[in-house]
């Protein structure tokens, strides 16, 4: 940090920019009061106008004075304009109405802003015992020798023995009020900032996906050099701590085990007196789910980056057959214009037609037969009874029948979903079968799966009765 990269960052970076702007108060207090408040992602343009509009109205009946004569929208295109970059303007698909996000500097202003304020509690000691914590992790992760772990585990179960005879005495420590208040705060200080990295991971993954409309926009070269460019920079972010890092938190979250875990602790946490008494935000019980609800946008941003290949692979492919057929076309042609002119003379010899070609390597290298030794020992069972129920209960879908249904309905028809298939082709092996359909839409190239929009599939179990499944809007095409 030295005087030079601050005055460019005071010149380029939005969240600076903010700070330093003359309307700071409004746009703050506006922009947290609609999207960091009520974890709201995207909001419409017509929604966060009509917003705007009562903030603005309520602003000018305090002040008794119009502070502020600018129209809503006025404000709105501004803020989304590339010179503040505060907002994110954008059309979803299938919608013409713009839609508006909260920048990821936005997001850092508002942090700083709220940070700010004179805490009422300064917790120091939570704070440094996770310090302890984190290097205990980083030196037992790392620990090479495995008699150094083994000896770390044999104290860590010696000092848990010496807690259990404890607590079996009736002798147990329990937090003070403060402890808990302390560790509380900091838990909803580092849930509040996983909500702030998501929208900065998601900030990256759109930045990656504008480089690779570029690409495909001013590419004139082949198209494997083309892909071999776009994968590597895909794998350039997935592979950096901060993607790893992504991951592994990803998979962590949509464990149902985690879910539950994570519920139960924080309505356990949410009913202690000393949490009570801090009157904690609402919505901290539920702060698992804005984390999903965040992580998804995150890959539906990763799932257009995929699609925007695959329609340059289909584009591509479709200029590439129309170019062959316009080759034989004009091959055609000149061999019509030619039929009448040819020279029975002999005008050019070959020795082959094609080239043979017999490598050394095409050899199979030799494999000795193998000579099963067969006993006719017939070897007594005992009389014990094994039970085989578990053998005959395995579930097989057969998936090339599966693919078959999928050719057969699109012999009529450009595409069909899979609600469409299940009906015509009803389903016989309850949820496996549908698992497969699933598997075979992520396998195809041709299949695409629309979160935005939902089916019902429906199928009638062995008793008869008939089951359902909502699933995501899932069409395969010819």
């Amino acid at each position: 940090m030295d005087y030079q990269q601050l005055i460019t960052q005071r010149r380029t970076h939005p969240a600076w920019r903010l700070l330093a702007a003359d309307n700071a108060a409004m746009i703050a207090s506006f922009l947290h009061a609609s999207f960091i408040a009520p974890n709201q992602r995207t909001v419409g343009r017509q929604q966060l106008a009509s917003q705007l509009d009562d903030h603005l109205y309520h602003l000018h009946q305090s002040a008794g004075e119009i502070l502020f004569p600018k129209a809503a929208t006025a404000y709105l295109d501004d803020w989304a304009s590339d010179e503040r970059g505060w907002l994110r303007k954008y059309y979803p698909p299938g919608d013409d109405e713009a839609h508006y996000d909260l920048a990821s500097a936005t997001e850092q202003a508002l942090e700083w802003l709220r940070n700010l304020g004179q805490r009422n509690f300064i917790g120091t000691e939570s704070r440094l015992m996770t310090v302890f914590d984190l290097l205990h992790q980083i030196v037992d992760g790392s620990e090479l020798d495995p008699r150094a772990r083994i000896a770390e585990l044999k104290r860590r179960k010696a000092d848990i023995d010496v807690e259990i005879a404890g607590i079996s005495a009736g002798k147990f420590a329990l937090m003070d009020p403060t402890q808990v208040r302390e560790r509380f705060l900091q838990m909803a200080a580092t849930a509040r900032d996983l909500l702030s990295d998501f929208r900065a991971v998601d900030t990256n993954f759109r930045t990656l996906d504008r480089q690779v409309r570029e690409h495909i926009a001013t590419w004139d070269g082949s198209k494997g050099e083309l892909l071999q460019a776009i994968f590597g920079q895909r794998d350039l972010i997935a592979d950096t701590d901060e993607g790893r890092s992504f991951r592994a938190f990803w998979d962590l979250l949509m464990s149902p085990s985690r879910q539950d875990e994570l519920t139960g602790l924080l309505d356990a946490v949410l009913k202690l007196g000393p949490v009570r008494e801090l009157q904690p935000d609402g919505r901290l019980q539920r702060i698992h789910y804005d984390w999903l609800e965040a992580g998804e946008v995150t890959q539906r941003t990763v799932a257009r980056l995929s699609e925007q290949l695959r329609r340059y692979l289909d584009d591509q492919a479709w200029l590439e057959n129309r170019r062959i057929m316009q080759l034989i076309r004009d091959i055609e042609q000149k061999a019509l214009a030619l039929r009448g002119q040819v020279d029975e003379r002999v005008f050019m010899e070959i020795d082959e037609a094609a080239p043979a070609l017999a490598l050394s390597m095409d050899r199979t290298l030799y494999n000795p037969p193998f000579k099963p030794k067969i006993t006719q020992q017939i070897v007594s069972d005992d009389g014990v009874e094994i039970a085989s129920d578990a053998l005959f209960e395995q579930i097989y879908v057969d998936q090339l029948r599966l693919m078959a249904n999928i050719r057969r309905a699109l012999q009529t028809r450009r595409q069909v979903s899979l609600g469409t298939l299940a009906r015509e082709y009803p389903i016989e092996q309850g949820l496996a079968e549908l698992a497969t359909y699933l598997k075979l839409a992520t396998q195809d190239m041709r299949a695409a799966i629309d979160d935005s929009q939902s089916e019902i599939v429906d199928w009638l179990d062995d008793s008869g009765r008939r089951r359902q499944a909502t699933l995501p809007l899932i069409i395969y095409a010819a």
